[in-house]
């Protein structure tokens, strides 16, 4: 078994990494930092390929999809965020937040849903945040790349069910994590992080047993339920109240 995993150099891409590799994975490990890929790579159990690629460029990932169509499972997890209003924010900043977030995720989506779909198999788990089910007042772009993140994977999704096709789609929905994330995007957690290796080993495992919606913690299940509950103009309003905490 094999999978492929961007953004693994760090953070959760690097724990679902070791995780996977110590339930007997092959992996395929994807960033832009040869140096800290070779570093996980020693640190892993089963047969590792460290391959460097910025999947912000488009041409990349057909690249890396052409390198790499046999895989069993893949993990889109790269991903930043950016904080500040938006008249305010970086516009490059904010289109490479953009082309990482969406673009990147959404070409190797496409492609290995594909490959997939003709051998009726497989497993992708695409890396969301908790943040995809709210407006985002003060990190606009970054909630916006998730809405769509989760927008997109159960759709998807929902194609396979009714083609009764066995490709799975998956969506990792975690909220603050003890990661490099908060010092990308300028920000402060309000609340207490879960740890990256805890949101690795749940996002994993939930994936395994096909589970759509997969949200660590029972802090962000009750966010969740809230989006469900409240309207979307309340929401903006304690959200915007949350972020501009973080200043």
């Amino acid at each position: 078994m094999k999978a492929l995993i961007t953004g693994a150099s760090s953070g959760i891409g690097r724990d679902i990494a070791r995780y996977m590799s110590n339930l007997g994975y092959d992996l395929i490990i994807v960033a832009r930092r040869k140096d800290l890929l070779e570093e996980l790579k020693n640190d892993l159990k089963t047969k590792v390929i460290v391959e460097v690629c910025d999947v912000s460029n488009k041409e990349n990932c057909i690249s890396l999809f052409n390198k790499y169509k046999d895989i069993d499972i893949l993990v889109n997890n790269a991903g930043f965020g950016v904080f500040g209003n938006f008249t305010q924010t970086d516009l490059t900043t904010e289109l490479n937040l953009i082309n990482t977030n969406i673009v990147g995720l959404h070409v190797l989506t496409k492609l290995y849903s594909k490959e997939m779909e003709k051998r009726n198999k497989g497993n992708i788990l695409n890396v969301a945040s908790i943040a995809g089910f709210m407006p985002g007042p003060l990190m606009a772009t970054y909630y916006a790349s998730k809405n769509y993140v989760i927008a997109l994977s159960r759709a998807i999704n929902k194609e396979f069910k009714k083609k009764k096709c066995n490709v799975k789609v998956s969506i990792l929905c975690p909220g603050p994590v003890e990661t490099n994330f908060n010092n990308v995007a300028g920000v402060k957690f309000g609340i207490k992080p879960l740890s990256s290796e805890y949101v690795a080993k749940y996002g994993v495992n939930g994936m395994l047993k096909n589970k759509e919606i997969i949200i660590p913690g029972i802090t962000n299940k009750l966010v969740r339920l809230s989006t469900k509950i409240f309207p979307w103009k309340f929401m903006s309003g304690v959200v915007y109240h949350m972020q501009s905490s973080k200043k």
